[in-house]
């Protein structure tokens, strides 16, 4: 397989592009070569997976993060104290990225640097980053004067070990202590998170292995290692560290326990349109474009839910942390909800087609000159919300969604009972209502009521990302109340 280079990229551009290979697990490199691959790559890709990458690509050229890291609300780290324990191989020299990145989001760092770290990067160099003293020598007569590792060890939020190398994950897993690294990660009670980077061979042998499932045991957490191209030429495969930016995410997870309320929760989210074809070429649907329930999605999971999304066909990238399932038709959609149960909720946030054809043409269905238009005979689609909210595995919150134009909370109470739903959120889609259907389908904003049975919860208009943050908090609640 080729090397992919990145160069000549202005650094907005570069920060972007690593930003987009951490959402997605991958490497700079192999988010390159997938972004190449998939853009020239033409008919042999699905409509939708090019719609992702057409916005990804225009992100990209524009020097901005997609709509789905812009609305992501798993953000923020502020005066979060970390000390990051460096290892001894190639990837050290991504520490200093991983500094940079964490604290222009307000963490403060110390760094602890094994004997082996430092014949990569400098204690100087990782020092000016941190604008602190670099701790190296567990025998230091200034630092040991006050049992510096045991203070290094006990004042912090957050133990990182990047790289952690199979030396230092073979250390904690045994209980050695010959050295300030290992002797900081004996005497914590803070979390440890680590990044394992080594050659694919030494991740791969039987001993690291069993050492990092001691260490999962233990209760050590783990970001990566990555599959990809690794220092050493012609070495390939799974050992690369996590991108500094992946390693940001994970630390920001472990810093909120307090808003993972919805750890241990498995939450099905619809979302999108659906598409019900006439012929192979063309097909009903409606404007719905996902935003809304991939939003109402990554919130879910960044409260620590385990989600699944189905989704129609949509133009906009997964949301973070989520497990998607793309579909196409309603039939399909019903499918693979019914598919997810049993589950903690259920939102149904797609606008499902009513109806499809009788018969779909094998064939495109030809204008004939003076015959007008064919007749279309319709069936009616099942109802989801319906089926899932009379179902033997009902969840035990269903929430549905519905988008009115007229007598909103009167049509939403209606189907609270007929779907037997817990929740209505009645999308207010009325040209009267300042946003429009045209506004609501497709735009950024929503103006949105919540109809149960306590009776009509009027919220005022909101970005898509502010209700679906909300509409995750009551989630939480009600799942809490309940249980």
């Amino acid at each position: 397989m080729a090397t992919v280079t990145i160069r000549n990229l202005d650094p907005e551009v570069k920060d972007h592009l690593r930003r987009l290979a951490a959402r997605n697990n991958l490497s700079m490199e192999e988010q390159a070569r997938i972004l190449i691959r998939d853009a020239v790559a033409g008919d042999a890709v699905p409509p939708q997976r090019i719609g992702q990458i057409e916005e990804m690509l225009r992100s990209l050229a524009e020097g901005k993060e997609s709509s789905a890291s812009a609305s992501n609300p798993r953000q923020g780290i502020a005066g979060a104290r970390i000390l990051l324990i460096v290892g001894g191989g190639i990837a050290a020299y991504k520490c200093l990225d991983l500094i940079r990145r964490l604290r222009e989001r307000g963490a403060s760092v110390r760094c602890v640097m094994t004997e082996a770290a430092q014949q990569f990067v400098t204690p100087l160099s990782v020092g000016a980053l941190t604008a602190d003293h670099v701790f190296t020598d567990l025998f230091d007569r200034q630092d040991e004067q006050d049992v510096g590792h045991i203070r290094l060890a006990r004042e912090s939020d957050l133990i990182v070990v990047a790289p952690a190398t199979a030396d230092l994950m073979a250390k904690l897993a045994n209980g050695l202590a010959n050295d300030l690294a290992s002797a900081v990660l004996l005497a914590t009670k803070s979390k440890v998170l680590m990044a394992p980077a080594m050659n694919p061979a030494m991740w791969a042998h039987p001993a690291t292995r069993r050492n990092r499932a001691t260490l999962e045991k233990d209760g050590v957490l783990f970001v990566g290692p990555n599959r990809g191209e690794m220092a050493e030429s012609g070495e390939a495969g799974e050992g690369r560290m996590a991108e500094p930016l992946e390693i940001v995410a994970a630390i920001e997870l472990q810093l909120k326990p307090a808003k993972q309320r919805l750890i241990g929760r498995r939450i099905v989210v619809t979302s999108g349109p659906t598409h019900e074809p006439l012929d192979p070429v063309r097909y009903i649907a409606n404007r719905s474009s996902g935003k809304q329930g991939h939003a109402i999605a990554g919130a879910l999971a960044a409260l620590g839910a385990d989600v699944r999304l189905v989704s129609g066909p949509v133009n906009i990238p997964d949301p973070l942390g989520v497990t998607v399932i793309p579909v196409e038709t309603a039939r399909e959609m019903k499918k693979a909800v019914e598919a997810q149960l049993p589950a903690d909720a259920g939102i149904f946030v797609a606008a499902v087609a009513d109806w499809r054809p009788a018969d779909t043409g094998a064939e495109k269905i030809k204008k004939i000159a003076g015959k007008g238009p064919p007749p279309l005979a319709m069936v009616e689609n099942p109802d989801i919300l319906a089926t899932i909210g009379h179902n033997k595995q009902r969840p035990a919150l269903v929430v549905g969604f519905a988008a009115e134009t007229q007598n909103l909370a009167k049509n939403a109470a209606a189907k609270l009972k007929k779907k037997g739903a817990d929740i209505i959120v009645a999308n207010d889609v009325s040209h009267d209502s300042g946003v429009g259907a045209k506004g609501v389908m497709g735009g950024d904003r929503n103006l949105v009521r919540i109809v149960s049975s306590a009776g009509i919860d009027e919220w005022p208009e909101m970005t898509k990302a502010e209700v679906a943050e909300r509409l995750a908090s009551l989630v939480a609640e009600r799942l809490s109340t309940d249980s």
